[in-house]
Parts: structure tokens; sequence; C-alpha cells
């Protein structure tokens, strides 16, 4: 059976093509980086589709909201939307998702949140920009999202984030009660225990619930904010972080094939992989 084949949409400023390129790949997918200029009809040759992280067109405007007038993504959303092929945007590529309306998707082609600017940073290092290894819990079922079928009820894995404007939120309170009641709320910023809490040494950038990441009312989309490719691997686990994968990672110190085995964010590859193949033709 041929690997299935993802698209990775490249925009100005992008800087996380390669390494989630890398982690797609790990996966057991087949992944291309595609550069925005390019014939957006390219886009129909893929299973499925990342938008990756960085600062597109320089963060203008809002994060996120000048790469969605290029006609690549029109053809993206169209491939989601009428075709049904899943896609997933980190950090900068979660807030191009949330401003084409793709994410959370109760009105389709609706911008219905916002990734705002963050609260302040509490180590106040660079004002406004955090970046920082932290914990995200599972807050959906496994089954829930495509993207998280691989991992385990409640699982806790830790992660990084590198953004100034991540802050999911929205004036609409109705809709994050819609949000709970569709189980589309799939990561939270959480201790290393799982607890859920606002504090910022928790809760970085001060969304609404914590939420980490979102999905669409089907599950074949999801925007999050921190960086599952910078966490694909074992050896970029801090060893200093605490908690189990901190632990597996100095007990594979001077093991070099140890150290490249998967990390906590391979599962998301991992399922996005699994669930492209179940629809594959045998």
């Amino acid at each position: 059976m041929a690997a299935a084949r993802v698209a990775l949409v490249q925009f100005p400023g992008s800087n996380c093509e390669w390494e989630t390129k890398r982690a797609a790949e790990a996966a057991g997918m087949h992944c291309d980086v595609l550069r925005w200029n390019l014939p957006p009809e390219a886009l129909g040759d893929y299973d499925a589709y990342i938008v990756g992280g960085g600062f597109s067109y320089q963060d203008r405007v809002r994060s996120g909201v000048i790469a969605t007038k290029e006609p690549v993504v029109g053809r993206m959303m169209a491939e989601i939307v009428e075709a049904g092929k899943p896609a997933m945007g980190i950090c900068n590529g979660a807030q191009v998702l949330v401003e084409a309306g793709l994410i959370p998707g109760l009105h389709t082609g609706d911008v219905e949140m916002a990734l705002a600017p963050n609260r302040p940073d509490p180590s106040r290092r660079i004002s406004g920009f955090c970046c920082r290894w932290l914990f995200v819990k599972l807050a959906c079922e496994p089954e829930r999202c495509l993207m998280t079928s691989r991992m385990q009820p409640g699982e806790v894995i830790p992660i990084p984030i590198a953004h100034g404007e991540g802050r999911f939120t929205t004036r609409d309170s109705e809709l994050v009660e819609r949000l709970r009641e569709n189980d589309q709320i799939v990561f939270q910023y959480c201790d290393a225990d799982g607890t859920v809490d606002d504090r910022p040494e928790i809760n970085p950038n001060g969304a609404v619930e914590n939420i980490a990441g979102i999905c669409s009312p089907d599950g074949r989309v999801m925007a999050m904010m921190p960086h599952p490719e910078r966490a694909s691997f074992l050896r970029q686990v801090p060893a200093d972080l605490g908690g189990p994968w901190s632990r597996r990672r100095r007990e594979a110190w001077g093991d070099a094939r140890a150290l490249d085995a998967p990390g906590p964010g391979r599962a998301i590859f991992d399922s996005l992989r699994e669930a492209l193949l179940a629809v594959q033709p045998a």
C-alpha cells in the first residue's frame, strides 16, 4: 500500500516546514512542502494538508489572516469541505485555519474565534512572546479527532509552545459551551499531573478553558498552538522537565538509536497516517 500523501503549505515567513515534514515522514507519510505561489490545483493530488508554524506575512494585521487570502488556501478549503480531506494547523497554521473559518467550523467560513495576543509571559523575558515547554492533556475522546486516535484517554504529554498570539478566545460565551457539548476541545494546558488550571505558569497565553487545540465538528480538521513536530523524537524532550518522558530521555543518554525513538508529539502524526490509510483503497 502506498504511503499517504500530505501537502505542507509554506507561506512567506513560515519557519517550521522542514521539521514538520521530517515528523510526518517519520510517521510513515509522504510529505511535500508546497509553496504558496504554486498552482492551487496541485493540492488536489494530496490526501491531507498541514499548515505549519512561523510568522506568515510577518503576522501583519492579525496572525494568519493575510495567508487566508492566497488562492492556495481557497483550494485547500475546497478540498477539505467538498472532498472531506483532513487538515492540521500548527501554531501559525492554527491561526490560518481559524481565520479561514475552518476552526471551530460551527458555521464553515465564518471567523468565530480569535487567537489573540498572549497575556504577559510570567518570566517577562520577552514581552508577549512565550517560548517554553509545558504540558497538555487530551480533553476529548481519542477517536473524536482524526489526529488523536493513537493517544490514550486523558493522556498528558510534554510539548513546546512558541507564539505571541495564541490565546483562543471569543466574545460568544454560547460558542464555548457548544465546543464543550460537541467535544471539540482537543487539548487543554495542564500541569504534569493533568490538572487543568488557569495559572500563567500552566496556561501561559490565557486561553479560554485552557484551550490548546480544537477540532472541527466532524473531527477531520484540527488547529493547535503547541508544536508536536518539536516533540516527535525522544531526543527533543528536555531531560529535566519532569514526568515519564523526561525519565525516558535521561535513560536513553548516550544511545543514539534510543534517542531517535518517537517522542510525545509523534502520536499526532501517527494518528493522521492511520486515518489516511483507513480510507485508502486496498
